[in-house]
């Protein structure tokens, strides 16, 4: 089992910890996460773009001049694409996205996500994570004392006031475990995951 530092928020070492092998000790798949995250961009695609096609346009029903004798170049309407207010050549309509994944897979990227940040160093394990009202300047104070920037805060229920302590700051996200997801977990340098979610965690996957 790997085992990491347990640390407070003033990042001082209380402790250590010992994760479950199923969960952050696995084989990364690096496949498998790729496959994720393509699914779930293409999945927060609204699809409802849409332009009109020289068949849609208002309009060009009658050829503008006759084909010869004007030393004009031919032209069979003036809603071609080539005119202005004409259609839109290969016009986008609305479509779904969206993409199926199975679970196995879902589980597979998730596993590998968080081995990855374990294996990197790119994990930190908090003792405990209450502020008593919501207040910027105290998570601002722990990303200082860890040296992190952009950082992922994952608590292991839906915590009001982290959350708004932590809104306003840049690159900085805060998510209950319930709403993890892979394609967060990599784009974040740093994760910090308090007790009870690594709890939590390896419950769900392990």
């Amino acid at each position: 089992m790997p085992t990491v530092g347990l640390f407070n928020k003033e990042a001082k070492q209380v402790g250590d910890i010992q994760l479950n092998d199923k969960v952050f000790a696995v084989e990364v798949n690096e496949a498998a996460m790729h496959q994720v995250v393509v699914a779930l961009l293409a999945n927060k695609r609204q699809g409802t773009q849409s332009a009109k096609t020289r068949a849609e346009v208002r309009g060009g029903g009658i050829k503008p001049w006759r084909q010869k004798g004007t030393g004009r170049a031919r032209q069979g309407s003036i809603r071609a694409p080539q005119w202005i207010k004409g259609g839109v050549v290969f016009a986008p309509k609305p479509r779904d996205y969206r993409m199926s994944i199975p679970k196995s897979m879902k589980r597979v990227a998730m596993v590998s996500a968080l081995t990855s940040k374990v294996q990197n160093n790119e994990m930190v394990v908090l003792e405990s994570l209450d502020f008593e009202a919501p207040k910027t300047k105290q998570v601002v104070n722990m990303l200082k004392a860890f040296e992190a920037k952009k950082t992922l805060i994952i608590t292991a229920e839906s915590n009001e006031n982290v959350y708004k302590s932590a809104r306003n700051i840049e690159g900085v996200a805060v998510l209950p475990v319930n709403n993890i997801n892979v394609y967060d977990l990599l784009k974040y340098p740093t994760v910090m995951v308090t007790k009870d979610a690594v709890t939590k965690i390896e419950e769900v996957y392990a």
